[in-house]
């Protein structure tokens, strides 16, 4: 998408990715047997327009980016942003932009003003449901901010150059039926 410029080296690798050959959609059941064993961290639950997602974070991994989600969360900068980005194989949000459909074009470059500072990567996979911590093409890993993105097809050409937050473990069909402009009401931590 060309208007969507805030989208980093996982969009040019996912567009380049992108042919059904590289990409398989994987069958429900495989996608589950690869999800990381339970218990890791906090959940995220993010409540969209399309209906409700559950995010389990790894701390471990990642731990100043999760903290730093985490503070956004408890200050509610999520609430009413809209999916800045999506296409088949991820969807993107967390541009406070996103809030004025007048700026549309300019959306994918904002942030809270605050970058994490910090290179963090996982040796988890960017398996389908993989959250992930976003930072503009032509920047690096230690310039994330507040955008996350949400794997929808495995992406292993990715592994170990984001941050892997976390995984989804509830809606995964939700992500899927994210377009842009969907509004994310609010995102909050599971009780």
């Amino acid at each position: 998408m060309a208007r969507s410029r805030m989208l980093l080296v996982l969009l040019s690798a996912v567009v380049v990715l992108a042919s059904p050959m590289v990409y398989a959609q994987q069958p429900a059941a495989k996608a589950a047997a690869k999800a990381p064993a339970a218990g890791a961290g906090p959940t995220l639950l993010i409540d969209t327009v399309k209906g409700p997602i559950e995010v389990e974070l790894y701390p471990a991994d990642a731990p100043k980016s999760v903290a730093r989600i985490l503070e956004l969360v408890k200050a509610n900068f999520y609430r009413g942003l809209r999916v800045h980005h999506a296409q088949a194989g991820v969807v993107q949000f967390g541009d406070p932009t996103s809030r004025n459909m007048q700026k549309q074009m300019d959306w994918g470059y904002g942030g809270s003003g605050q970058r994490i500072g910090v290179k963090e990567t996982s040796k988890r996979s960017f398996d389908r449901g993989a959250v992930g911590y976003a930072y503009q093409s032509d920047r690096k890993p230690e310039d994330a901010d507040s955008q996350m993105f949400i794997i929808r097809i495995a992406n292993p050409g990715i592994n170990g150059k984001y941050a892997l937050l976390g995984h989804v473990t509830k809606g995964m069909d939700v992500v899927d039926k994210l377009a842009v402009t969907d509004v994310i009401k609010n995102i909050t931590l599971k009780p």
